[in-house]
């Protein structure tokens, strides 16, 4: 098995197609389908990387990577934003919460698996 990502999304369609193209190459992902979720799940699992949509409800996506990043045993993991949140200094947005990608949706298939590579700092 290859790396393991934690994706929190609350959009079950955006959820099974990154799923989907993800275990084609050999990554385990675990999903949440909201903030609060996705921080229980980081009590007991430390993933390799975080996709985090920014769009979430009840807690949204920049509050999240603020939470996580609060916390040191965390700071090792990659956050990278998928957001539809595509305007002129969303991209800032996002990195000044604490994330250190930015992929904008809707995804491309055939990209994101070398989108996250860089950040896992695999070679293929």
């Amino acid at each position: 098995m290859g790396a393991k990502i934690l994706y929190i999304e609350d959009n079950e369609t955006n959820r099974l197609l990154v799923q989907r193209i993800l275990m084609v190459e050999d990554y385990e992902v675990i999903e949440a389908a909201d903030g609060p979720t996705g921080l229980e799940i980081l009590k007991t699992v430390i993933p390799d990387l975080i996709l985090m949509d920014m769009n979430l409800p009840d807690v949204d996506g920049y509050e999240m990577t603020r939470r996580i990043r609060s916390d040191s045993t965390y700071d090792h993991i990659p956050i990278i934003a998928m957001t539809a949140n595509v305007m002129m200094g969303d991209r800032e947005k996002t990195l000044h919460a604490g994330c250190d990608g930015y992929i904008p949706k809707p995804i491309d298939v055939d990209a994101l698996p070398q989108q996250l590579e860089k950040f896992l700092k695999i070679e293929r």
